[in-house]
């Protein structure tokens, strides 16, 4: 029997008619395995993947592999999203027997969870020199009656290289290390069409922040056309949605043209954030017009009645992948007529032959003019964009996620610093307010909430409180942002160094997970690095700068020869390295505006508070130097420290 009938995760729900007998991670399906001595076979997946379903529908709803997986295994689903921890130990089992992993995810383990076989996506069929799911199934059954004991040797001897750990280094990284970076992201930059790599690109956010970090720091303008580049490539490309607005995940191709076409609530926070912190450092107009397309798509799309936002929409429409997305010259004439839509389709490449299954992406990578395209066919997308909603349909996965919310939070209060755009800011109250309701845990379905959260959540809450602080100078948050800092430091730290993904009172899985590099996301141990950061420079509490520099230790020590592998954590190390700005504005109690027009411009050397007659007390229990500080009679003082020296306060009106 079925057992996802009683889950709330939308993806599990989705597989809860299949003829497999599913099991929901836990317990009772381990207990079943070791009665019946039987493997777990695991299946990992999240519900807007397109491979997901394309498995779901060729295997898991066959009654041949159906029939094999109910007698010979104990069938175990897993909501990647829902609970990241279980995919981050079996993901690093995948990589470390193949090299790479990918949705849906597939391992085969003993009773115990010690696996043996790993894989990504697997066909029903054999194809070629590549076995087929029922031919593994039917082989891997048979061994485990004739073959347990090399089976049960090789699921210990893979269990222990996943949990070998690496020794942290005993030196404070320095500024080598940015360089070396640096040179590396340099190699395998794409010089024609932006981003890294030849093949499949990940728009890979975190490597963009740093380089436009250090292009600001050291004035190497060859890092800075390399963020300019890819901005400009990605936004020109199918990746983009044209009619829209908002990113897909990632691109099939070189060139941005064919994406994987969901779209999820963590890329799109991070590519806004980034497009508008590019605008910040120099006004490019595409660049704001990208981010707030971006942002705009998630508030029309994503938000939820509570101020919080989904987790992300499905890849396939009405079981078309990408059919949500695409268009004929045909279809574009019928919404727009013939002249505007011919019009139209010159300038977006929809065309006759098409270039994706029979159909068009829209996109601008041939459009020798595209730079002259934001202004222009506002009014045509829009109509687009009504008749799409119309008539075709999007699956939503509608769970409310702790870590992914921070960072649409963190993006919301850099937009609205940066633009003063006061939707921004009134969606980051709101979702501010949502966040708090989260207490301990890490997911939202409905109004039930689930699971503790992991290390990632916690350091991008706090990151993205430290954000919206510079929208309104609420002192509260920092000190909230402090408290999760030391829950992190009570409840994940690892004594060897740096910090597990899952807290000490968390599930016991057959390692405990501990993320170092970035992947499409940073990791939790590289945004733990930025926050203590943040809280030093903030509050001047030399606990913070200790922590920031032994978690740097533990990062470099983990990153052996590849330092750009985990881009976000250098941003905290610029901070070591290149000297700093803290800027504390102490007024009677409005802010002046001429603090609002300092803090718009980019600026990553900078932190800034802001102390009045009524936060006076609790900014001073945060930030204890700023005790003393006081304004001018009929001003407001500034109080700047460049590099560790501090100038006398300046009036300001």
């Amino acid at each position: 029997m079925n057992k996802l009938c009683a889950e709330i995760s939308p993806y599990l729900l989705q597989n809860a008619k299949d003829p497999v007998n599913w099991y929901p991670w836990g317990d009772e399906a381990f207990e079943k395995a070791r009665l019946e001595n039987k493997p777990v076979f695991l299946s990992v997946g999240y519900s807007t993947c397109h491979w997901c379903h394309v498995m779901q529908a060729e295997s898991f709803r066959d009654p041949t592999v159906a029939a094999i997986l109910n007698r010979d295994y104990v069938a175990v689903k897993v909501d990647r999203e829902e609970r990241p921890d279980i995919d981050s130990v079996y993901m690093a089992v995948c990589t470390a027997l193949n090299g790479s992993g990918g949705w849906p995810l597939t391992v085969i383990m003993t009773p115990e969870g010690e696996p043996f076989f790993a894989s990504s996506y697997i066909p029903r069929d054999s194809r070629g020199d590549r076995p087929g799911l029922i031919v593994l199934l039917t082989a891997l059954a048979s061994k485990w009656q004739t073959e347990r004991a090399a089976l049960l040797k090789a699921a210990g001897e893979i269990t222990a290289l996943v949990g070998r750990r690496e020794d942290a280094a005993d030196e404070v990284p320095g500024e080598v290390l940015l360089h070396e970076a640096y040179k590396q992201l340099c190699a395998s930059f794409d010089e024609e069409y932006g981003g890294f790599g030849g093949g499949m690109k990940f728009p890979m956010v975190q490597e963009l922040q740093f380089l436009l970090r250090y292009a600001h720091f050291t004035g190497d303008k060859a890092a800075r056309r390399m963020v300019d580049k890819s901005l400009q490539q990605m936004y020109r490309g199918g990746i983009f949605d044209h009619i829209g607005g908002g990113f897909s995940r990632y691109s099939t191709d070189r060139e941005w043209l064919a994406p994987h076409f969901e779209k999820t609530l963590y890329d799109n926070a991070l590519l806004a954030l980034i497009y508008t912190e590019a605008w910040q450092d120099g006004h490019y107009a595409l660049y704001r017009e990208t981010a707030e397309a971006t942002l705009d798509y998630c508030l029309r799309e994503l938000r939820d009645p509570d101020g919080g936002f989904y987790c992300a929409q499905d890849a396939d429409s009405e079981g078309v992948e990408g059919g949500y997305y695409l268009f004929s010259p045909e279809e574009v004439a019928s919404v727009l007529g013939d002249n505007e839509g011919k019009h139209f389709c010159e300038c977006y490449d929809i065309t006759k032959e098409g270039n994706y299954r029979g159909k068009s992406i829209p996109n601008i990578l041939l459009n020798q003019r595209w730079y002259l395209l934001p202004e222009a066919y506002g009014e045509y997308r829009e109509k687009l964009l009504k008749y799409r909603r119309e008539n075709r349909r999007l699956d939503t996965d509608k769970k409310r996620l702790l870590s992914w919310n921070a960072l649409m939070l963190a993006a919301l209060s850099r937009a609205y610093t940066a633009f003063g755009t006061r939707r921004y800011l009134d969606a980051a109250d709101r979702l501010c307010e949502f966040l708090s309701s989260f207490g301990d845990k890490a997911c939202c379905v409905g109004s039930v909430y689930l699971h503790e959260a992991p290390l990632d959540a916690l350091a991008f809450y706090a990151l993205a409180l430290l954000e919206h602080y510079g929208t309104g100078f609420d002192a509260a948050e920092l000190k909230k942002a402090a408290q999760l800092a030391e829950r992190i430091e009570r409840d994940y730290k690892d004594p060897n160094g740096g910090y597990f993904d899952t807290p000490a009172t968390a599930e016991k899985l057959i390692i405990r997970p501990k993320s170092v590099y970035d992947a499409a996301m940073p990791s939790g141990n590289t945004a733990a690095a930025v926050l203590f950061d943040k809280l030093f420079r903030l509050s001047g509490e030399l606990v913070w700068r200790e922590r920031r520099d032994a978690q740097l230790r533990f990062i470099a020590g983990a990153l052996g020869h590849y330092p750009a592998g985990c881009s976000f954590a250098l941003s905290a190390l610029m901070s070591a390295v290149f000297p700093t700005r803290e800027l504390v504005c102490v007024c009677d109690s409005a802010v002046p505006s001429s603090l609002y027009v300092l803090t718009e411009k980019y600026a990553p050397e900078l932190s800034v508070l802001v102390k009045t007659a009524k936060n006076a007390s609790e900014l001073a229990d945060f930030a204890p130097h700023t005790a003393d500080m006081k304004p001018f009679a009929a001003s407001a003082a500034l109080y700047l420290c460049t590099g560790g020296s501090c100038q006398a306060p300046i009036a300001v009106e």
